[in-house]
């Protein structure tokens, strides 16, 4: 069980629908909107690309899990998994997309505050084609619910009640 006065946690699915496998983050969340249960304490939240209007949601979060698109020269479809302090470190345009540097933005900004989550890992995947579409391609489209159940493990490994639809 989840331990008592600790802040929720919070699934983050960060892009834009309308532009093809830009949107891997919100379909993640859509998945597990559909196929899992959360308890009150686990927020999923379709971020969109909010950028610094998630300061909020930071704030109020004691765990988070952000899901997004990387850059990165790999196959479409890789999985990377960077913990805050590793994603940092990779700030540059060539390997990050424009959400994640707002978030990381963001972090900050809560960081510096004492405000910021205390942890956060990022799930990214690379994506094969960000063109106008709500469709994800056929490179991230069977990837959504690995990543689903990797963020559903993630949370029950860590005593979050998580049950199947």
């Amino acid at each position: 069980m989840h331990n008592i006065g600790e802040k929720n946690a919070a699934v983050i699915g960060i892009g834009n629908l309308i532009m093809g496998d830009d949107g891997f983050g919100i379909h993640v969340i859509q998945y597990l909107e559909k196929h899992f249960q959360f308890p009150e304490d686990v927020n999923l939240v379709d971020g969109g690309t909010a950028g610094i209007y998630m300061a909020p949601l930071f704030e109020a979060t004691d765990r988070a899990i952000v899901i997004d698109v990387i850059a990165m020269d790999l196959e479409p479809g890789s999985i990377v998994c960077l913990g805050h302090d590793e994603m940092r470190g990779r700030i540059t345009s060539s390997s990050m997309s424009p959400h994640q540097i707002g978030v990381l933005e963001v972090l900050e900004i809560c960081r510096f505050n004492g405000t910021a989550p205390r942890k956060v890992d990022f799930i990214c995947v690379v994506p094969d084609k960000i063109l106008p579409s709500t469709r994800l391609s056929p490179a991230l489209s069977p990837i959504t619910a690995k990543v689903a159940l990797m963020v559903t493990d993630i949370l029950k490994q860590e005593g979050f009640s998580i049950e199947d639809a």
